[in-house]
């Protein structure tokens, strides 16, 4: 990229509030991912994925439990004089 250009683009990223550099999304990225990086990334999308479980787990918990106790209370209504 020529001087010109990057002082285009610097313009126009001041100009529009931009906060990312609009590049990042046109060129593949050039750097080399460390293993460790590899490693950690990895850990966290189990992690993530873990606790999105968990919450979906939850949530069909709670709704189960709601809906048992709406039928209880249905019942009870139905068969009271």
């Amino acid at each position: 990229m020529s001087d010109e250009d990057c002082d285009v683009v610097a313009e126009f990223i001041r100009s529009r509030g931009i906060t990312r550099c609009p590049t990042a999304c046109v060129l593949p990225t050039q750097g080399l991912i460390t293993a460790a990086d590899r490693i950690a990334l990895e850990q966290y999308a189990v992690a993530r994925d873990r606790v999105r479980r968990e919450r979906a787990a939850a949530r069909w918990r709670f709704m189960m439990l709601k809906g048992s106790e709406e039928h209880h209370q249905q019942e009870t209504a139905s068969t009271s004089p």
